[in-house]
């Protein structure tokens, strides 16, 4: 039996989008918008990040400078108790991601052994 890997991703995203996890990464993002001064801050933290791996994929040297600043932001934004807990949601959504990613890899990994 032939299979449609493509209705089987789509399924897998509605999936995602129906989940427990994914619905409570949306209300905590919410939560972060609508909080001006939290988004504010959040937004910036996210151009920083942004910019720190555009450099670094197009293999740029990282300065002191902009690590520390990074890390001044980061503990900045983990003090806001709506941004810190946007963050876990983001982080258990992402392992969700890569567990799957793995699931998916699986049959490769299986033929090819891992790399």
């Amino acid at each position: 039996m032939a299979v449609n890997l493509y209705d089987a991703a789509y399924a897998l995203e509605t999936s995602i989008r129906q989940s427990d996890e994914f619905a409570e990464l949306k209300k905590m993002y919410s939560e972060v918008n609508a909080d001006p001064a939290a988004k504010k801050m959040f937004d910036q933290f996210r151009d920083i990040q942004m910019n720190l791996q555009q450099k670094q994929m197009m293999g740029q040297n990282i300065t002191e400078a902009e690590v520390q600043q990074a890390q001044a932001t980061a503990a900045l934004v983990q003090q806001n108790e709506k941004i810190s807990r946007l963050m876990q949601a983001e982080q258990r959504m992402s392992m969700i991601i890569g567990e799957l990613n793995q699931l998916i890899m699986k049959p490769l990994e299986e033929l090819y052994g891992k790399m």
